[in-house]
């Protein structure tokens, strides 16, 4: 039986960062990944370009921290979003500041960040053994004392003893790159209560969704999420019209309640503002100025003075206008129509895309089982959890991605430290 100071299951962000903190910290360290490489959801992030994290300062950027931005402090204060680009730029990965203080790698390439995590893994000693699935973790007590693997190529079986060991399997979203949620099987054997899991950061699906909205792209737009009735969230900025519903940045913020919403059987309404920055009275008079200056005019000639062409008849077929519409005296009735549903365009949420598409996983081991202070478990003395494995998840943005990098870090740490300490006592 092969013997280690940290074994670390799952090659992803999380993972990595956890296999380098914990080696640096002087341990012999371990990562087991069940593919054929690692970082396969890493290298696909952001569109292939990976958004590593995001610049705001605590207070604003723990807001976009779910359920509990409480739980993630210790973590974020101990390897912060600045700790992260220092430590990227350090390793030899140039990064770039993009607008919504986002950071990206200067390449644009999400891969030179899995290269530059590999090459620091390797600088450090982390020993990387591929296409391993960890299959179960051998407890005695309140101690992991093995961890069972089967190779995905042989299926032969190898036992691991470890001193200490951490989680960061990720969670269900893209299955294809690994994230089959198998760590959630093991931690639920081991006793841990794992939190409802569902998609988050997805695309929602409108009824009667028309497919001559696909490919168009809306900016400075506000969405108002409604649940049972009752306005429980508003964002303003892109929207993106895909083949799987609504997306883009504030399409993915509302959806982890509308998901949420849905699976608990409750009526989700959005409302679409195509004019925020007007009220409804200015869209009103220009839309009366638009008409004057218009010879003859027809209700295609008015809307594309005020939406992309290829909006119009989608959003036309929502508006209830009168026959004649721009006839007097009927002429006043379709303007206020019109402005009513710029600033109000309903849309009846029936569906979402899952896991295949899904950015995130919300849900997972339960916070109360987790030590926030060193994401140590509460039911094992040296078994530790990080990234989305936990009930801990994010807005668009680079937030989901510092929330691996902390957390592993932080579990890294932690397990080094105790591995150290067995090893004295």
């Amino acid at each position: 039986m092969k013997s280690r100071d940290v074994i670390v299951v799952g090659g992803g962000a999380a993972g990595m960062l956890a296999a380098i903190s914990a080696a640096k910290s002087g341990a012999g360290v371990t990562l087991l990944e069940k593919m054929e490489r690692l970082g396969r959801k890493l290298r696909i992030t952001g569109k292939g370009r990976c958004n590593i994290t995001n610049t705001k300062p605590w207070q604003e950027f723990s807001m976009h921290i779910h359920p509990k931005s409480n739980f993630f402090k210790h973590s974020f204060y101990n390897f912060s979003n600045e700790d992260t680009i220092t430590f990227f730029e350090s390793i030899g990965l140039k990064t770039v500041l993009e607008r919504g203080e986002r950071i990206f790698p200067s390449s644009g390439l999400a891969s030179d960040v899995v290269n530059a995590l590999t090459a620091e893994m390797e600088r450090v000693g982390v020993e990387i053994i591929l296409n391993t699935r960890v299959t179960d973790l051998t407890v005695a007590g309140q101690k992991v004392t093995e961890v069972v693997t089967i190779n995905t190529k042989s299926n032969i079986e190898t036992k691991y003893c470890a001193t200490t060991v951490v989680m960061a399997t990720g969670g269900l979203s893209y299955p294809l790159t690994g994230s089959d949620g198998d760590g959630y099987v093991i931690a639920k054997n081991l006793g841990h209560k794992i939190e409802e899991c569902f998609p988050s950061l997805t695309a929602l699906m409108p009824k009667d969704y028309s497919k001559e909205l696909e490919g168009l792209q809306l900016k400075n737009v506000e969405i108002a999420l409604f649940i049972a009735g009752d306005e429980v969230q508003r964002e303003m900025g892109e929207l993106d019209f895909t083949n799987n519903g609504i997306e883009g940045s504030i399409g993915y913020k509302i959806s982890r309640k509308a998901v949420k919403a849905l699976i608990n059987g409750n009526r989700c309404l959005v409302y679409l503002d195509l004019k925020p920055a007007l009220t409804k009275d200015v869209l009103i008079e220009r839309m009366r100025r638009e008409l004057d200056l218009l010879h003859n005019p027809s209700i295609n000639q008015l809307m594309r003075k005020l939406l992309p062409y290829e909006l119009i008849s989608s959003f036309l077929s929502f508006v209830n206008l009168p026959a004649d519409p721009l006839k007097a005296p009927k002429r006043e009735v379709t303007i206020k129509a019109i402005a009513a549903s710029l600033k109000a365009w309903k849309m009846d949420i029936v569906t979402f895309t899952s896991y295949e598409r899904a950015v995130i996983t919300a849900g997972g081991v339960s916070l109360d089982e987790v030590i926030a202070k060193n994401m140590r478990s509460r039911l094992y003395d040296n078994l530790f959890f990080a990234g989305e494995i936990i009930d801990l998840d994010g807005d668009t943005g680079g937030y989901n991605l510092q929330i691996a990098f902390s957390t592993g870090y932080m579990a890294g740490l932690e397990a080094a430290r105790v591995s150290k300490q067995a090893i004295i006592t």
